[in-house]
């Protein structure tokens, strides 16, 4: 009460807490040990973030020590490392890789989050295996992001499930949702779903049927529609939801294409003379457009869903991009992504989407069946005794009728199926 005694208390902020140290495997990657090394040096360095190497320890320290860095980044050793053609399986038959044991201090509250430039497979599979789903996710998604202007827009999935149903395309957007509120700042992003038309109508029964999910009902996610593949990179919405296979075909095409343009317009650019001389003249529009579309700016995809923070860089990735992946995997861990995720989540798991874990479906029958407080349990009638001339009781009755049944079941099993005509004479 404020009316008397002392005055209102003012909102408390909450605090800040400082991350856990970011586990860097230092053994995924074409470029590993050493690039691996160098952009967890310079993540340290250039912007404050902590690490923890995983790897080979004779192999870490030397690079440490090359770099000046001896006994200032912990180190923690790992026997096995998975190799860049390894799939899925590799998860099951290194149960020591470097990964593994990241994953490992993530569990033990040791690390806050996981970077790897690993075979993408592996590390999926490898994460899934040890740091498990969120209560209520059904699958995880890789969000990446793509270079549109004046902010990123965030695609997911980028090629962690390539089958998924339409309450999976709504989690998507939810796991989007909270991706997008602390990497983009925006705090109700705008979603859409990645379909051949911007019409409602158009698509295959999935995101048909998803469409109609995202449209209608209270999730807390702000859904703008469809929207087509010319529009990835025109920034029309926030976030773009669409499965795995989708996301990672329309991903590569847009890699190569603008790996493509880059170099018809490097060729153009140094054709002629004067051709040089406006490169030269827009040389720092041409830097900066450059330093927009590369993908080590921007780190590499978060795996979401599971109860851990994963970024996955590329497998040619260099120092620079693993520096980007560190300061990228602290920004999350320090935004809290994980609880964001299951906050969202939670208001998109509703009875109209058709999906009951861990028990709600049994805790919500119960809670049904139980009498409400200002209720009291009615009492069961007793049963009356029959009058002399009374007909019978409906359960003798019914068993005079099941007995007849079973007579004339028998009866027509015994006779035959058909009955040949006689003979003509």
């Amino acid at each position: 009460m404020t009316g008397q005694g002392e005055p209102p208390r003012p909102p408390r902020r909450p605090a800040t807490v400082r991350p856990l140290p970011i586990a860097v495997d230092t053994m995924g990657g074409d470029h590993a040990p050493g690039e691996i090394i160098e952009g967890a040096v310079d993540a340290v360095r250039d912007h404050g973030v902590r690490v923890v190497l995983v790897g080979q320890a004779p192999r870490i320290q030397r690079e440490l020590d090359r770099h000046g860095f001896a006994g200032k980044i912990p180190i923690v050793h790992a026997d096995e490392a998975l190799d860049m053609g390894e799939g899925a399986l590799a998860s099951w038959r290194k149960p020591k890789s470097s990964i593994a044991i990241a994953c490992h201090l993530i569990k033990q509250g040791r690390a806050s989050a996981l970077v790897s430039a690993g075979s993408t497979a592996g590390v999926v599979a490898t994460a899934r295996l040890r740091l498990k789903g969120q209560q209520g996710v059904m699958r995880p998604a890789i969000a990446v992001a793509l270079p549109t202007t004046p902010r990123p827009t965030i695609l997911l999935d980028a090629g962690a499930t390539v089958d998924v149903k339409p309450e999976g395309l709504v989690q998507f957007a939810a796991l989007g949702t909270a991706y997008a509120q602390i990497l983009l700042g925006v705090e109700r992003p705008s979603v859409g779903l990645l379909t051949i038309g911007s019409e409602p109508g158009k698509g295959n029964k999935v995101t048909k049927r998803a469409h109609e999910l995202l449209s209608g009902g209270s999730h807390g996610i702000e859904f703008a529609g469809n929207v087509e593949g010319h529009d990835l990179l025109r920034g029309a919405v926030n976030v773009v939801v669409t499965d795995g296979f989708t996301g990672n075909v329309a991903l590569k095409t847009m890699e190569g294409t603008i790996r493509t343009a880059f170099a018809e317009i490097r060729t153009a650019m140094t054709a002629s003379a004067p051709a040089r001389v406006g490169a030269l003249l827009q040389r720092r529009r041409l830097l900066e457009l450059r330093e927009r579309l590369d993908p080590d700016t921007y780190g590499g995809g978060v795996l979401l869903g599971l109860n851990g923070t994963v970024v996955i860089a590329h497998g040619a990735s260099h120092a620079r991009a693993i520096a980007s992946a560190c300061e990228l995997a602290h920004r999350l861990a320090a935004g809290r992504i994980v609880e964001r995720i299951r906050e969202q989540v939670a208001a998109t798991r509703t009875s109209r989407f058709g999906r009951w874990t861990h028990g709600e479906r049994d805790s919500q029958d119960k809670a049904d069946r139980a009498p409400r407080p200002h209720e009291r349990p009615a009492e069961a009638p007793k049963p009356a005794e029959p009058a002399p001339d009374a007909p019978a009781p409906a359960a003798e009755r019914n068993t005079e009728r099941a007995a007849e049944r079973t007579a004339e079941r028998t009866a027509e099993h015994a006779a035959p199926e058909r009955t040949e005509p006689p003979a003509p004479t």
